[in-house]
């Protein structure tokens, strides 16, 4: 039996001249694994079919957006996941689901290496074969334009000289990844950081200032997930969903970022995450109102820690597992619903009620029935400062020469 090698494919070009590159540089055999994580575009099984079209003898496909919704947006969603303050892991989550899977179907073809499509000057690449590694130790990696020297033009001629089922003469002049988290693109002019986004950069929002009317909406969480939209019982996928086409219809979810890439170097990044900005401004909100003071402030510095873990391609280390054990207790009593206007690129909270909500209005209010006990405040500031002070004392001392 022929040496196996499961490639991840995404029925574009550069993946499907693959197929045929590294069986003519290998020897091996082919199986091309597309996975689904709401990016769009081409039917599961217009794909399997172009797979073996162009040569692969097994094609195994995995409709995986509810899992991707549930498994790994959700956590990061619980996460308050933004990397450098900015970027909500749209690639970064889609990595590990899509290793799952390329692990799986080694697993259930014999394949003893596993493909993938990532130059060496990106972090998809460290993503890949990490995760890879992890599940599958025993498997090797390979990436045919980065270790077969398979360019764009090569590409192209190969794919005409075969005879490929695939378009050959348009090129995109921009990279673009996308799933139902968001949509990461880079490339092209956006090169030079100077240049500003044309409107054709974008896809899932609409112009900020279209001058669409404001919509109002109620999210409804349980346990730090969304669990209705407007009353309405959404899975985890609808949610994002749902929210992607109401927030991007505000142009809600841009970003433009030099980003660190763990490689080392600096890259231009534009994002489009409506649903997820929008999602996220809803859930730290509710926190604000059920996590208590000292667990929140704490597991800013955890979200923070998961987050650059994930984007650095570790899902599967033993220290994100730790970490996602303390985020999953901080969000027991994130319950309640959170209303938001959307308009003009902006989701701005409005209301917020919960039923484990950590605010009370009688220690809060300056009014009638006012139960906090402002005697108590005297003694506490006194000390509270006395470590300063003290030290204030010592300082001027010493300074005085006493």
């Amino acid at each position: 039996m022929s040496e196996r090698i499961v490639l991840a494919y995404s029925g574009g070009l550069d993946t499907s001249v693959a197929i045929g590159w590294i069986a003519e540089a290998t020897g091996a055999e082919v199986i091309a694994v597309a996975v689904d994580v709401g990016q769009g575009g081409e039917s599961l099984e217009t794909i399997r079919q172009r797979a073996l079209d162009c040569g692969a003898v097994e094609a195994y496909v995995a409709d995986a957006r509810d899992e991707f919704a549930a498994e790994y947006c959700m956590p990061a969603l619980q996460a308050n996941a933004l990397y450098m303050d900015s970027y909500p892991l749209v690639s970064a989550l889609s990595r590990p689901v899509i290793v799952k899977h390329l692990v799986a179907a080694a697993r259930e073809f014999g394949a003893t290496t596993v493909s993938h499509g990532c130059t060496g000057k990106g972090n998809d690449q460290v993503r890949f074969e990490v995760g890879i590694q992890t599940l599958g130790p025993d498997l090797k990696c390979i990436a045919p334009v980065r270790d077969l020297a398979l360019t764009r033009d090569k590409a192209i001629a190969f794919a005409e000289e075969k005879n490929l089922p695939i378009v050959t003469t348009k090129k995109n002049p921009f990279s673009i990844d996308a799933n139902v988290w968001g949509r990461a693109v880079e490339t092209g002019f956006l090169e030079d950081i100077w240049n500003a986004p044309t409107p054709d950069v974008y896809e899932y929002t609409a112009d900020p200032d279209s001058g669409i009317a404001a919509d109002e909406v109620v999210i409804t969480f349980k346990a730090g997930v969304p669990v209705a939209i407007d009353g309405k019982p959404v899975t985890p996928l609808q949610a994002i969903e749902e929210m992607n086409r109401r927030a991007g219809a505000q142009g809600i979810g841009r970003i433009d970022i030099v980003e660190d890439r763990l490689v080392g170097i600096k890259s231009r990044e534009i994002y489009e995450a409506p649903g997820a900005m929008a999602l996220m401004a809803a859930h730290r909100e509710l926190e604000n109102v059920t996590v208590e003071r000292e667990q929140a402030r704490f597991k800013k510095t955890v979200g923070q820690r998961w987050t650059e873990l994930v984007y650095d391609g570790q899902w599967f280390s033993p220290l994100k597992n730790s970490l996602d054990a303390f985020i999953a207790d901080t969000q027991q009593y994130v319950s309640g619903d959170i209303r938001m206007n959307l308009h003009a690129g902006r989701a701005t909270v409005t209301g917020r009620r919960s039923e484990s909500s950590l605010y009370d209005f009688n220690l809060a209010t300056y009014d009638t029935g006012d139960t906090f006990d402002q005697s108590m405040a005297r003694g506490f500031i006194e000390l509270f400062g006395m470590s300063s002070k003290v030290a204030s004392a010592r300082d001027l001392r010493i300074a005085e020469g006493k």
